[in-house]
Order: C-alpha cells, then structure tokens, then sequence
C-alpha cells in the first residue's frame, strides 16, 4: 500500500480505539477471522465477539499461535439469550409470515445471530463474508438489522485512496454505488448519494461535498440517463437542502478544479468533490477498478450503505489485514 493510505489507516485506527466499539465476526470457523481478532484485541481497536464453538475456536487460536483473549466467544447453538434474540427477530418478521420456530431455527445460523446482536444493542456492527457470499451477507444484514429511516435501498461505496492528496479529501474519497444496485432509479440514486455522503462525512470526518456524475456537466448533453441523475438530484435536494452536492457532472469536472472552473462555473463542488455517485453499477464497478489498477488507488471495501447500524461483507478471497481494516471502517461508520 502506498503512503496516503498508511497515513489514512493511522488516523482511522487511532479514531476507532477513540470510539470504543463493540464488534461481531460470525465467521469464528475461519482462520483468518481469528487471526484478525487477535490483531485487533492486541491494539486494543474494538471489543470483539467472535461466534462460534468456544472449545473450537480457543483451540484453533492455540494452533495458530496468537491470542484472542478478551474477545466473547459464543456459540448461536446453545447460547443463553439465543431466545430472547429470535423472538425478536420473530416480532420483526411475522408480518412476513415468520413463526415463532423458522425464527429460532434461523438463529443458529451466526450470520443472523450476529446480525441480531446488533439490531438489540449487544454489538455495534458486524463483519463477515469470508467464508459467505455477498448475496448471504447481505440479506443477513437486511432481514436482521434492516434499512436506516428513511433509506430504503442498502447501496455500498469503495473508500478510495489516491497517492496523490491532491484528489478528493487529501487523498481519499468515496465511490458509491460499486457493488450492489444495479440500475438504480431516481429514488434509489437519491438513497445512494445521501447514504454516500454520510459515509464520507462519517469516515473522513469532513462535510461531503458530493458530485452526481454522469457523461454530461450542467446541461452539456440530453438524455434519458442524464435526466435520471437530474431527477435524482431534485429529491436529494428536496431532502437534504444544506449537503453540498451537485450535478450531474463528469468526472474530470468534479476532481480537476480548473476543469470544474471551466465546466460548471459557481458549483461549489465541482473541482473538489469527495463522495462520487455513479449512475449505475456498470459505470461504478469499472470505475473503482480502472482507479484501483490503473491510477494506483487503494479500495478500501466495498461497506454497506443504507443500514440501520453498520454490516459490512467481505470478500472471500479476504487477508486477515483486510478483515481488521474492514473492521475499522466498520467502527467509523458507528460515528
């Protein structure tokens, strides 16, 4: 990783011990979900509760040489408040034709286990998809924790780290939406823009300046995409009149100061922009990964947007640093 993360990492680490959170890792099977929970008791970033066998997973601790002491070890089979977990997940989901037993039943999965943990106030957040898909993940995050009020599309964005300060916040910036929606509507771009920008403001302790970006700036092109964006905008505006945002822009005009100059005269984030709002996931995934391989970006994610309390997945192919750095973003977003 290139120095503007490093130093990112520094200052998220240092503020997420500051914040003294409580974490959930279903995952307590996997090896590097337990190699991650060592790391992060070692720094004394979060209190964690790993689920799992307790036998089990002290014994692969051991195996693996490194200490979870201090971490909640609990199993979702045979643990003392599982009832009182699915009976609150029965009450949520019976006007979905939930009983009383499929609720205890899908309680001993730990994905729904932990996500009940923090919808009741027993963790602040939740990491896993190691060893899950994203699809698994993510329908554990809604069925349990559910969509903020107010929001009702659970998006995603990439914290993205730029070596060059220059961009974005010193560096950093957020891309939404890169991994989950796929065609949004004007609504659902709405719930991605304002979901993006309090994860910006959440993560890079900074007022997000959001750009709605699309292949026209200010009028320069007409099209139904465009309109979409426009219309999208029009709502974000009607709910959140102090965000700065603004649109739809192209991407040179909201990164490049002379260019936004040049492009959108007066837009006060045009040429500063620090959350980025694709149209779609095609324009989002390619984006994320043309400035990951190609500009030299850190992706740091994706983490789920949308959500009553922070859940955020992981990729399968996931190294125990990138469990705790996920955990970490995790802990900024309970900000």
């Amino acid at each position: 990783m290139h120095a503007t993360h490093e130093k990112w990492f520094q200052v998220f680490r240092a503020r997420a011990k500051e914040l003294k959170r409580h974490i959930v890792l279903p995952e307590g099977v996997d090896d590097r979900t337990i190699q991650a929970a060592a790391v992060i008791m070692k720094e004394g970033i979060a209190k964690i509760t790993i689920l799992g066998n307790p036998a089990a997973v002290k014994a692969r601790a051991a195996e693996l040489g490194v200490s979870i002491d201090g971490a909640a070890l609990r199993n979702p089979g045979d643990d003392p408040d599982a009832q009182t977990l699915a009976n609150a997940f029965y009450e949520a989901r019976k006007h979905k034709g939930m009983t009383p037993e499929k609720a205890a039943d899908t309680l001993r999965a730990p994905l729904y286990f932990g996500g009940m943990m923090v919808k009741s106030g027993q963790a602040d957040g939740f990491v896993a998809g190691a060893l899950n898909t994203t699809g698994e993940t993510v329908r554990a995050c809604l069925l349990t924790i559910g969509c903020a009020p107010g929001i009702k599309t659970v998006s995603s964005a990439f914290l993205m780290i730029h070596p060059d300060e220059r961009f974005g916040q010193n560096g950093a910036m957020m891309f939404g939406d890169c991994a989950v929606v796929p065609d949004p509507t004007p609504e659902q771009l709405a719930d991605i823009a304002v979901a993006s920008a309090d994860a910006a403001k959440a993560m890079l302790g900074v007022e997000p300046k959001v750009a709605m970006l699309s292949f026209s700036t200010a009028g320069s092109a007409e099209h139904d995409k465009v309109t979409r964006v426009r219309e999208a905008l029009a709502i974000v505006k009607g709910r959140r009149p102090e965000l700065q945002i603004d649109g739809e822009i192209q991407f040179d005009a909201a990164m490049i100061p002379a260019i936004g100059q040049r492009k959108f005269p007066g837009s006060k984030v045009a040429g500063n922009a620090n959350a980025l709002v694709f149209p779609d996931l095609n324009a989002g995934n390619i984006g994320y990964k043309i400035a990951e391989r190609l500009g030299g970006c850190s992706a740091n994610g994706p983490v789920l947007l949308g959500l009553a309390k922070p859940g955020n997945d992981l990729s399968r192919g996931c190294s125990a640093e990138d469990i705790v750095n996920t955990v970490i973003l995790t802990i900024l977003q309970t900000a």
